[in-house]
């Protein structure tokens, strides 16, 4: 079905407009389907067929981070998804605090994270306030949040522990909620009742020259969700890198960029400096320490895989017509998936 408009704005032919409005009008409410709206009496009452509910907690100025200790900082039992994490406090190596999330009685998170990292943020990187609908950072250093949906059939438990001792626990605020029940939908698409997130990390690997390696290799079915990259060297030669996928088994690589700054929609080196937008952004950009990070989202641009899938960085270059040869380059990644 085609619909095209087209018309004028010539006062003799108002009439004729007029009609033809009305013909849309018509047109429109036979052939399109209207969602209902926030306070339509279907909706409200599928809600509470499916018994959805909010949970969640909060700590305000609490001393819970004794030492390295982990801790843990909510629980809940039942099937749903947490929806909110947001983090506050200041002192020396907050961005190093760890979060991890335990679903489904895990006896090693799924989730593991450096809570800077988990926001797409490198090498602490302090640069505030920024946000998008899925995370961001409002304050110096803290005001860190997430908006992921994390699945779980039985049970989740949040705990957090900091990177080294410290002879005081510091001062804390924390928030942390979810929704009982909720089914999980990617941009309208409603994944599988099974689907759990899984962040894969690579920490501190240093490639050597043109070496290509894996920052992903998963043998499961799902869909890649976010990724960020930080990476270091002495020369932004290692930026030059292009983006592969290798799906299931194959020896060939599907090409996502034809350059590392392509993939988080950046150009030239990232030559106009940071940003951040709802599918990728800049974290961090020091061209005199050679450093940068960035995050990018798949959820509109969605990444696929059945039986498993490899993603590669190479560190520089090469093409049939050309190299780019970058120093030996060290990388830190997340790789955030739903699979199932």
């Amino acid at each position: 079905m085609n619909m095209n408009i087209y018309g004028s704005c010539q006062r003799p032919e108002a009439k004729k407009s007029n009609k033809i409005k009305v013909a849309v009008i018509v047109f429109l409410s036979a052939h399109l389907s209207i969602l209902p709206s926030c306070t339509d009496n279907n909706l409200s009452s599928d809600i509470k067929e499916a018994g959805m509910q909010s949970f969640g907690t909060s700590g305000k100025a609490v001393y819970p981070l004794a030492e390295s200790k982990e801790t843990e900082l909510y629980s809940h039992s039942g099937k749903g998804c947490l929806t909110h994490m947001w983090f506050g406090g200041n002192w020396e190596g907050y961005g190093k605090l760890r979060i991890r999330i335990y679903v489904d009685h895990e006896t090693e998170a799924s989730i593991d994270m450096e809570m800077y990292m988990g926001a797409g943020i490198g090498f602490l990187d302090d640069t505030a306030p920024w946000g998008t609908s899925k995370m961001g950072k409002t304050g110096s250093p803290s005001g860190v949040y997430y908006n992921y949906h994390i699945p779980f059939g039985e049970h989740v438990r949040v705990t957090a522990q900091m990177h080294e001792s410290r002879q005081k626990s510091p001062r804390f605020w924390y928030i942390v909620r979810g929704t009982e029940n909720l089914p999980l939908t990617v941009d309208g698409l409603r994944l599988p009742e099974n689907t759990r997130m899984k962040l894969y990390k690579l920490e501190d690997y240093t490639a050597d020259t043109l070496e290509e390696f894996d920052f992903l290799n998963t043998a499961k079915t799902g869909m890649v969700y976010q990724v960020t990259v930080a990476a270091q060297s002495t020369h932004m030669n290692f930026l030059e890198s292009m983006v592969r996928a290798y799906f299931a088994e194959s020896d060939t690589a599907v090409l996502l960029s034809s350059g590392l700054e392509d993939y988080f929609h950046g150009t030239y080196l990232f030559n106009r400096g940071m940003y951040h937008n709802e599918e990728a952004g800049l974290t961090n950009l020091n061209k005199e320490d050679r450093t940068f990070s960035a995050y990018r989202f798949h959820e509109r641009d969605p990444l696929f895989y059945q039986d498993g899938l490899r993603l590669t960085l190479r560190c520089g270059e090469q093409t049939d017509r050309e190299t780019w040869k970058a120093a030996p380059t060290t990388y830190t990644t997340y790789v955030w998936t739903y699979e199932w």
